[in-house]
């Protein structure tokens, strides 16, 4: 049962991935979460090192899709300024958004990674969806109110996880 909400990789931020690391492992796209993973939940214009990570993926022949729990209008606002596909309302931790955009660019799933902050949706979504995943550090401490309680469960989780897994451990690269 906990294997479910296992990453395949930890790494502090989705910043350190860099094309070249998801090209050894032969990855073609990378699909991300939104709130505190690509970009902090209250700054949707991002960092100047998302955005220098966004030209590397593109220079790379790498597409970054969002997909994200929240609304269309919620996920359209806040990539607007960067410009990128997204899926919203994926219904994570369900795979159904993860399948829709791996088969829409149709790949197969060893050449999807899914980035996210959180076991309880991003990490139990590319699992169920057979893809790689990526958890990563939230880009800031504070969430919206409708993250804190899967935060909560997270907790406990993770320390079931580090029981039965202890090589998990945050890396500085995949």
């Amino acid at each position: 049962m906990l294997a479910k909400f296992k990453p395949t990789w930890m790494v502090k931020s989705i910043y350190a991935i860099s094309p070249q690391q998801l090209k050894r492992h032969g990855i073609r796209a990378v699909f991300s979460d939104l709130d505190n993973t690509l970009i902090a939940w209250n700054n949707p214009a991002g960092t100047p090192e998302l955005h220098h990570w966004m030209v590397e993926l593109n220079r790379a022949g790498i597409p970054l899709i969002v997909i994200s729990n929240n609304s269309k209008e919620r996920v359209a606002k806040a990539v607007v300024r960067l410009k990128l596909p997204f899926i919203a309302r994926s219904m994570k931790p369900f795979s159904f958004g993860i399948t829709h955009a791996r088969k829409k660019l149709g790949l197969k799933q060893h050449e999807v990674v899914m980035v996210g902050d959180q076991l309880m949706t991003d990490v139990i979504a590319a699992n169920q969806a057979g893809v790689y995943s990526i958890l990563v550090k939230p880009l800031i401490d504070t969430d919206k109110w409708v993250t804190i309680p899967n935060r909560l469960l997270s907790r406990v989780v993770w320390r079931m996880l580090k029981g039965k897994y202890p090589d998990l451990k945050w890396r500085e690269e995949l």
